[in-house]
């Protein structure tokens, strides 16, 4: 039997399109040819497919074109190969609200689709981070500690969300490859300082590691090779507010420099500047900006779930 392709575990095993549904495939001009394959790929398994390349957007969280917004509510999947992420915009919430189910692939790499991330058991990566996301809204603080630095932030009444990768029902949505849980902490409840060491959206891989200090949910300390690559957070209050706390899932995952891998590699934390309100929170900014933190640890109220990278759940 020949193995199953990265395109075809994505629209058959995550997505679960059917030959009555309609898929659009939303791409832009860097990631156009992976956006071409998987059209290709989708032709052949629903009613219609329809392909819209529209010009990359300038940073992660940006909105897509209004009429590309309008479209995505007429999709019964979505499927967003692009060089930058649309997760966190109204125009992705608008379209699950609509009945959408949607795949989120910002940075995808052909090689993704061989190897890493993708070629998962979504099935134990599905079961790892169901019980993170049920951790994470029971919660009421987190704290991470690496390095003699720690990060204190308050959870309560937010709840975790899971991405797991299989997206079968309207209204489900998230990444691909996947294997996180995720949470909106309050906004203003993060103080303390913390190392990202091992790759940040803006910069890619990290040479050294980026040193970030936060006061009452603030970003106001960030210092490290590479950070005048990231002055966008300091644009204004809201992109430099905090507004994720990520958990990655994912045994597979490998650290390459693309976000969407990097922040789903089991045993690591990750943080991220900007926009929430796509899961829960009430920060929206002009850009969502993600940094891994290698073998971290992590507390849960008073609950020690992982320990320099080793999960303990």
């Amino acid at each position: 039997m020949s193995k199953k392709s990265g395109n075809r575990i994505v629209i058959e095993d995550c997505m679960g399109v059917k030959d009555s549904e309609n898929v659009l495939i939303l791409t832009d001009d860097k990631k156009q040819d992976i956006g071409m394959s998987l059209y290709n790929e989708a032709k052949n398994l629903c009613k219609e497919a329809v392909l819209m390349v529209m010009e990359p957007r300038k940073v992660s969280g940006e909105e897509p074109p209004e009429v590309v917004a309008e479209a995505m509510k007429n999709f019964d999947v979505i499927i967003c190969p692009t060089s930058t992420s649309i997760t966190h915009t109204n125009a992705k919430i608008n379209a699950i609200k609509a009945g959408a189910r949607l795949a989120s692939m910002p940075g995808i790499t052909k090689e993704m689709f061989e190897k890493g991330a993708i070629t998962a058991d979504y099935g134990e990566v599905e079961a790892l981070t169901l019980k993170f996301t049920e951790l994470l809204t029971k919660a009421k603080t987190a704290k991470i500690i690496k390095d003699g630095h720690t990060l204190q932030m308050s959870l309560e009444n937010r709840k975790g969300v899971p991405s797991t990768g299989i997206y079968r029902n309207p209204g489900e949505a998230g990444n691909l490859p996947s294997g996180e849980a995720y949470i909106a902490p309050v906004e203003d409840s993060a103080n303390g300082s913390m190392i990202i060491d091992g790759s940040m959206v803006g910069v890619g891989l990290l040479k050294s590691p980026l040193y970030v200090e936060l006061k009452d949910g603030k970003l106001v300390k960030l210092e490290g090779e590479d950070s005048d690559k990231l002055q966008i957070l300091f644009d204004n209050d809201n992109n430099s507010t905090i507004g994720e706390l990520g958990i990655g899932t994912n045994p597979a995952a490998r650290l390459t420099g693309v976000i969407l891998e990097d922040e789903k590699i089991y045993g690591t934390v990750h943080i991220a500047f900007g926009t929430n309100v796509s899961f829960g929170g009430i920060n929206k900014a002009n850009c969502h900006l993600d940094g891994i933190i290698i073998e971290p640890t992590l507390y849960l109220d008073d609950q020690l779930v992982m320990e320099n990278g080793k999960v303990l759940i």
